[in-house]
């Protein structure tokens, strides 16, 4: 069987970096006892990880451009602060060693069939696995961003209704804390914790807000801290006129989401009538043509 000079690069060139990531993966053992505490659900593979931490030191990855920037703020709300360097260098790690074995898996697969498709698309693989990996956290961070507003108007109901019968608002806040299960009801119940082992009620309320990233959350306890100075009368107002304000907005939002939904139906329903026309007109004039 004849080989070409092409297949015969290629295969080279496949096994140059098969060697490389052999070497590097087996050299990077002392990154073990890093990514052993992750769970295995959340970080897949993570055995591969110190494969990245090899990469990355070897280049000298500062962990300072744009998007590690903002990867690092979304970790800080998702992991909290004191974790937020750990995280990032364990999701840049996981991104690169990912990429970097499904790289070496395309020659391997390009061995095995020889068609050069199959090679470039398992190279583009490589690069959907590497932004696939950073995304991951974006997504993270969005739907516990949802999760916190949808829960937020119920919240918001409820201290209004409770300060307004005269509850004091650290009773208010641990009652509506352990009355239901989710993100801002966590954050909550950790306000509840800190205000019983001696935090300030400004203090805890401030970190709340910073923990759960949320710009209407943040205004939210702003506000709420300006108020615990006027008093319980001036505060339980308060919480009325914001809770009416966030339940009007939150109508205006499900409006909004209804029409998009809506007028994205309009794509399938379009599509299905066309398909119909076609299997109608078509063989009225195939007939025609008889």
């Amino acid at each position: 069987m004849f080989i070409s000079l092409e297949v015969v690069v290629l295969l080279g060139i496949g096994t140059f970096f098969s060697l490389i990531w052999a070497v590097l993966l087996l050299t990077s053992g002392k990154y073990n006892e890093l990514v052993a505490p992750l769970d295995k659900k959340e970080f897949p593979l993570k055995e591969l990880y110190p494969l990245g931490y090899k990469i990355l030191d070897i280049i000298k990855y500062g962990y300072n451009t744009k998007f590690d920037r903002k990867l690092r703020q979304m970790i800080e709300i998702l992991y909290g602060n004191k974790y937020s360097e750990y995280y990032l260098r364990v999701i840049m790690s996981q991104r690169v060693s990912m990429a970097f074995t499904i790289f070496v898996i395309s020659f391997a697969v390009y061995g095995l069939t020889l068609e050069l498709p199959i090679l470039f698309i398992f190279i583009a693989f490589s690069g959907l696995a590497y932004y696939y990996f950073g995304d991951r956290v974006r997504k993270k961070y969005k739907k516990r961003e949802q999760e916190i507003m949808a829960d937020y108007p119920q919240v918001l109901s409820e201290l209004a209704l409770l300060t307004n019968a005269g509850m004091i608002v650290r009773d208010a806040w641990q009652k509506v804390a352990a009355s239901k299960e989710g993100a801002l009801f966590d954050e909550m119940k950790t306000v509840a914790v800190d205000l019983n082992n001696g935090v300030s009620e400004p203090d805890a309320f401030f970190s709340f807000g910073m923990r759960c990233g949320v710009p209407e959350i943040k205004k939210f306890t702003s506000t709420l801290i300006q108020g615990l100075t006027k008093g319980n009368r001036e505060l339980g107002f308060f919480l009325k006129q914001q809770s009416k304000e966030v339940w009007e907005a939150r109508k205006f939002n499900v409006k909004i989401l209804a029409e998009k939904a809506s007028s994205k139906l309009l794509i399938p329903i379009t599509l299905m009538f066309l398909g119909i026309l076609i299997m109608i007109i078509v063989p009225i004039f195939s007939n025609l043509g008889v």
